[in-house]
């Protein structure tokens, strides 16, 4: 009984070297039952072999070894100015609806009207709740058509909005056009420019998105400024017409927004020539509700939001009834716009240098003393005191905002963040419309806005409390999924069969000595 190698003289071909040998191992032996070797298959044979049998196991393994890397600048800088000027656009006219609020009272006033200033407040309330409410929905059309075509086609609408505001005649179509068609605009052209940020940074999306959400503080410094003097100048119309140049420049930065991570595939709206609307639950990706630390997230900042936004609704009118008319308010929105820009762009960086999800004790810390400052301005009699107050806020609510994105990121990776800060900016729709109207009811019940000032400071720290369970569970999660990934590689290796000896081991030398015996 004799062993058939391959590449033996017989078959007519030469033998390889002992050198050659080493260096080219045999591809395969013929097997046989009757004791001979059995087939042996190279390691790259088995690899290939394996990924015949399990195509969707080979791609996971590709996409694994092939893990998006963003380039950490690049076009990323250009984005960022255009993500930039996007926030100081929307938000700068958003927080500056004071002073088109009394434009709009001297312009669709009456005397006769005992209910002016509560209609006329539904229109920048509209405005501003719509923006958020909207947010889940942009979302999903962020997953479908990208960053790109929905930045662009918001900013289109916003336009149109804006600018059909200018010809209205009374106040009632302002809550469509403003209210709804102007914000909702907004609301498509401002999350497209926190996503696509993850596209190009993450060594340094700290610092990338303090940058950008500092434009809202630049333009919330100098828009009310601006608006004053052209309202006085050519009046609200002509202003709001003046606006849709900001739009206008908007709408030509959307086209920067170069995607570099692929959109969803999983959505088919055609099968066999026909329109097929697909299920809800391939439309909205429910899927990230299934991480805890996501869930908790999503849950503790719309908690920390019922009193977070009660001082700059009702700050200005406290300060007319404590200090008298003759203070000028407009320093505390400087003082919170100034330090709100500062804080953007130092905990931007300080995050940078925070590791994973344990950037969100920044957001507790923020919280905390946003709580704590909004209690002490009951406590401050004086302006000085109030300024310092307003100092500290300002400085607070940037580190707050600036790292919503990051820790989105951390949370839910990049291909998921889009719908992660939609469904969390929707949650945050709702405290922010109900908890300026409480504090008002309870400065109508009682007189004054103490105690309204006073019990807007617990949500903020009751929220910190809950944001300081998520790395703790996040890195519990992280763990167990490692155990289980480390069991399952142990079980398949303890499932491998033992495979068949090479020639020349020890084993099949006694073999051979047999059969020629």
């Amino acid at each position: 009984m004799t062993v058939e190698q391959v590449g033996s003289p017989a078959e007519g071909k030469q033998g390889l070297g002992a050198e050659e040998e080493e260096m080219f191992p045999l591809k395969s032996v013929e097997g046989k039952e009757n004791g001979e070797l059995g087939p042996v298959t190279t390691e790259g044979e088995k690899l290939k072999a394996n990924d015949e049998e399990d195509p969707e196991a080979a791609k996971d393994s590709t996409q694994e070894d092939k893990e998006f890397q963003p380039p950490e600048g690049g076009w990323g800088w250009m984005v960022m100015v255009a993500a930039m000027w996007c926030n100081g656009s929307v938000f700068g006219i958003q927080n500056a609806c004071g002073v088109l609020f009394v434009s709009l009272i001297e312009v669709f006033g009456s005397k006769d009207d005992p209910s002016l200033t509560f209609k006329t407040a539904w229109v920048n309330s509209l405005s501003m709740g719509m923006i958020f409410f909207c947010s889940p929905v942009v979302s999903v059309f962020t997953d479908i058509f990208g960053c790109r075509k929905t930045a662009v086609v918001g900013a289109a609408v916003g336009i149109i909005g804006l600018l059909s505001s200018s010809f209205v005649s009374s106040l009632e179509p302002l809550y469509f056009t403003y209210g709804i068609l102007f914000a909702c605009g907004c609301s498509f052209a401002y999350q497209p420019s926190l996503v696509i940020l993850g596209h190009y940074f993450k060594k340094r999306l700290g610092l990338v998105n303090g940058i950008v959400t500092a434009g809202s503080s630049l333009f919330t410094v100098s828009l009310p400024f601006v608006l004053r003097f052209m309202l006085d100048q050519i009046g609200l119309f002509n202003t709001l017409r003046v606006l849709c140049i900001l739009m206008f420049i908007l709408f030509l930065a959307g086209f920067t927004y170069k995607p570099l991570v692929p959109q969803r595939s999983n959505l088919e709206f055609r099968k066999n020539g026909k329109f097929r609307c697909p299920s809800v639950n391939k439309i909205f990706n429910f899927s990230i509700f299934k991480s805890k630390s996501y869930c908790i997230w999503a849950f503790g900042i719309p908690a920390a939001l019922f009193g977070y936004f009660v001082p700059y609704v009702h700050l200005m009118n406290h300060v007319r009834e404590k200090l008298g008319e003759d203070v000028k308010e407009e320093v505390l929105l400087l003082c919170i716009g100034v330090t709100s820009g500062v804080g953007r762009l130092v905990f931007g960086r300080v995050a940078d240098y925070i590791p994973g999800v344990k950037k969100v004790y920044l957001q507790v810390v923020s919280f905390f003393f946003i709580g704590l400052m909004s209690m002490m301005i009951p406590l401050c009699h004086n302006f000085g005191g109030l300024i310092a107050v307003c100092l500290f806020m300002g400085l607070f609510d940037g580190c707050f905002i600036c790292i919503m994105a990051p820790i989105a990121f951390e949370l839910v990776g990049p291909e998921n963040v889009s719908q992660a800060i939609g469904f969390l900016l929707g949650f945050m729709s709702i405290p922010m419309t109900v908890g300026p109207p409480i504090a008002g009811i309870l400065h109508d019940r009682l007189g004054s806005y103490d105690v309204a000032f006073y019990l807007a400071g617990i949500p903020p720290i009751i929220g910190g409390i809950i944001l300081c369970l998520i790395p703790w569970i996040h890195q519990r999660t992280l763990q167990k999924k490692t155990e289980a990934v480390n069991g399952e590689a142990e079980e398949k290796m303890l499932e491998k069969p033992v495979s068949t000896l090479w020639p020349g081991t020890a084993e099949n030398a006694k073999k051979e000595d047999a059969s020629v015996a």
